[in-house]
């Protein structure tokens, strides 16, 4: 079986980062995507939003360097969750839990977006993939990373494969 979603689109909201009691960031977010097309002569335009998540060390990249309305692309794997909401009715959504992300924003528009996080933190075109689970260890007590932490110096992310059957969701 083959399960691979991608995605180009822009946030609809702050990242919500929350970690797990083993120290692993999850992060949540929306993302909109548009298609345009015409019919019978006339223009039109589709818009589907979908809820993403990111783990590790990808969440708490995306939460430093993302913001409402960044354009990012996305390549992960569809994921359908199932919850009883407080009426005690059953609910389920799909969503997309993040493997891979790219920046897609330039210096000048992430700038833009917020005074509070200067251009250079927001290098367009970066890309990362999250680490395998089976090479990374957890912490014994983790600590968040301070916001002083910079991008590396080559100002690209290393890319690293991981295997969609060790996620833990």
């Amino acid at each position: 079986m083959y399960n691979k979603v991608i995605l180009v689109g822009n946030l609809t909201r702050d990242i919500e980062l929350r970690y797990s009691q083993g120290g692993m960031g999850i992060a949540n977010t929306g993302l909109a995507t548009s298609r345009k097309f015409t019919v019978n002569g006339e223009k039109r335009e589709e818009v589907c939003f979908v809820d993403i998540t990111f783990f590790a060390r990808s969440a708490e990249i995306a939460n430093q360097y993302l913001r409402k309305g960044s354009k990012i692309l996305v390549e992960g794997r569809l994921n359908f969750d199932q919850w009883v909401d407080q009426n005690g009715q059953k609910r389920s959504k799909h969503s997309v839990v993040v493997e891979t992300m790219q920046m897609l924003d330039s210096k000048n528009s992430a700038a833009a977006q917020s005074d509070e996080y200067p251009a250079q933190q927001n290098q367009p075109n970066q890309s990362y993939q999250q680490p395998s689970y089976q090479q990374q260890q957890q912490p014994q007590s983790y600590q968040k990373p301070s916001a002083q932490q910079q991008m590396p110096s080559n100002s690209s992310i290393p890319e690293i494969d991981i295997d969609e059957d060790e996620i833990p969701f």
